[in-house]
C-alpha cells in the first residue's frame, strides 16, 4: 500500500502517537515518592494520581474508537493531543495534589486517543501479514517505553525537579500535533469506508443508506458508539481475540506487581528490582522481532501457538523450580525470559486480530482492547497484594492461571476459525 520510502517515516509516527500514552504514565513515577512530602499527603493519597490517570486511560478508548468511526481518525487525534498538552502544562503548574491528580486525569483522558487511533490507523493502512508485521514492530518499541521512561523521568527528577517530566510530556504533544498534521494526511486520518450494506439495509452500524430521496441522516454519536459496541459484543471471534489480549495484559501485570515481592523475599532491594525486571521486556522486544519475520511463513495462528507454549512452558519451569527449593533471584528471573518471547508472539498477533475482524468499526475495536487490557491489568496487580509472596510459588501460579485462560480463548479460535474460513 505504501513505499518503502514512505512506510519508515509513518510507522515511526504511528509508533510516536501509540507510545505517547504510555510513557506520559511512567515518567513520573520515579517523582511519586517525594510527592507525599512535597504536598503534605499520604502516599495513598498520591496513588491517586496515577490511578486517575489509568482509569481515565482506559475509560476515553470507548468513547474516542467509534468516535473516530465515525468523524474520522484526524479530527479526534488532535482533540485528544490538545487534552494531553492542557493536562501536562496544568500538571507542572500545579501546587496541590487535588491539582495534580485533576492534571493528570485530564493528561489521560487525552493521550487515549493516540493508543485508540494509532491501532485503528495500523488497520486502516495496513494489510494481512504487513499488519500483523507493523503492529509486531510497535510492540518492539512499547516493550522500550516503560523502562526508559522511568530512567529519563529519575534524571529529570534529579536534575531539574519533578515538574521537568511533565514539560517534557507537553512539549512531545506539541510535536505529535505537528507529526500528526504533516505527516498523516487528511486522507488517512478521514472516516474509513464502511462496508456496503446489502438489500438497501446498512451492514455496518453508522453506515448512511442512500435511498430514492436522498442519504438518510447519521444518528447521534452515542446511540452510534452503543450500537457499534452492541455489533462488537456479538462477534465471537473479536471475544476471544480480546480474551487472548487481555489475559495476556493480566499476566505481565500481575508479574510487574508480584516480582518486587519475590525479589524482596530474595534479598534484593529497590536498587537492584529493576535489573531483574527489565530482562522480561527485552525479550518481549525478542519475541515481537521474531514475529516480524515468522508471520508470513508460519501465519497467525501458529506463531499464537508458540507464544502459548513459551508462556505456559515458562511458567510451569518457574513453579517447578521453587518447588524443588531453588529460592533466588536468577532462578526466579531467567525461566520468565521465556515468557517475555512468548507475549512477543502473542501481543501483536491478537492486537492485529481485535482490529481486523470488523475493519469499519477499527476504532471502536481498539478501543474495547484497550479498556480491556487496563482493566484486567488492574485486576492482575491488585490480586497480588492478596497473598503472601515468599517466594517465587505464588506468584508464577497466579500468571498461570491468567496464561491458561487466555489459551483457553485460543482455542476457541481455533475452533472457529475453520467454520469462518479464516
Amino acid at each position: 500500500m505504501f513505499s518503502s520510502h514512505s512506510r519508515g517515516p509513518l510507522v515511526v509516527n504511528l509508533v510516536a502517537q501509540l507510545a505517547f500514552g504510555l510513557l506520559a504514565m511512567t515518567i513520573c513515577i520515579p517523582s511519586m515518592q517525594e510527592w507525599g512530602a512535597l504536598f503534605g499527603a499520604g502516599q495513598g493519597s498520591v496513588q491517586l494520581s496515577f490511578s486517575g490517570f489509568v482509569i481515565a486511560y482506559g475509560a476515553l478508548q470507548l468513547l474516542y474508537g467509534p468516535l473516530s468511526d465515525r468523524l474520522g481518525r484526524r479530527r479526534v487525534l488532535l482533540a485528544g493531543l490538545s487534552l494531553a498538552f492542557a493536562g501536562s502544562v496544568l500538571s507542572a503548574l500545579s501546587t496541590s495534589l487535588d491539582a495534580l491528580i485533576a492534571a493528570r486525569v485530564l493528561q489521560g483522558a487525552g493521550a487515549a486517543a493516540g493508543m485508540v487511533i494509532g491501532r485503528a490507523l495500523v488497520q486502516d493502512l495496513f494489510d494481512g501479514p504487513e499488519r500483523t508485521r507493523v503492529m509486531a514492530w510497535i510492540g518492539m518499541a512499547m516493550g522500550l517505553v516503560p523502562p526508559g521512561a522511568a530512567i529519563i523521568g529519575g534524571l529529570l527528577h534529579v536534575r531539574l525537579g519533578w515538574q521537568a517530566g511533565f514539560v517534557l510530556m507537553a512539549v512531545l504533544a506539541l510535536v505529535l500535533i505537528v507529526a500528526a498534521w504533516r505527516g498523516l494526511s487528511p486522507k488517512m486520518l478521514a472516516a474509513p469506508e464502511r462496508e456496503p450494506a446489502p438489500h438497501g439495509a446498512s451492514a455496518i452500524p453508522n453506515a448512511t443508506v442512500t435511498v430514492a430521496s436522498g442519504a438518510v441522516p447519521q444518528p447521534p454519536w452515542w446511540r452510534t458508539m452503543q450500537t457499534s459496541y452492541a455489533r462488537l459484543a456479538r462477534e465471537p471471534v473479536f471475544l476471544l481475540y480480546v480474551g487472548v489480549l487481555s489475559t495476556t495484559s493480566a499476566a505481565f501485570y500481575t508479574f510487574l506487581g508480584g516480582a518486587p515481592l519475590v525479589l524482596g523475599s530474595y534479598g534484593i532491594g529497590p536498587e537492584g528490582v529493576g535489573w531483574y525486571i527489565g530482562a522480561i521486556p527485552v525479550f518481549y522486544i525478542i519475541g515481537n522481532y521474531l514475529t516480524s519475520r515468522l508471520v508470513h511463513r508460519a501465519g497467525e495462528a501458529r506463531v499464537m501457538l508458540m507464544g502459548q507454549v513459551l508462556a505456559i512452558g515458562s511458567l510451569l519451569l518457574t513453579a517447578a523450580l521453587a518447588l524443588a527449593g531453588w529460592h533466588s533471584p536468577l532462578a526466579f528471573a531467567l525461566p520468565l525470559t521465556l515468557l517475555g518471547v512468548g507475549h512477543g508472539f502473542l501481543m501483536p498477533t491478537a492486537l492485529s486480530g481485535t482490529v481486523g475482524v470488523l475493519p469499519a468499526l477499527a476504532g471502536a475495536a481498539a478501543a474495547v482492547a484497550g479498556l480491556l487490557q487496563q482493566g484486567m491489568g488492574a485486576a492482575g496487580g491488585w490480586i497480588v497484594g492478596l497473598v503472601p509472596h515468599r517466594g517465587a510459588l505464588i506468584l508464577a501460579l497466579l500468571m498461570l492461571a491468567w496464561t491458561l485462560v487466555g489459551a483457553l480463548a485460543q482455542w476457541g479460535l481455533w475452533r472457529l476459525r475453520p467454520a469462518r474460513g479464516d
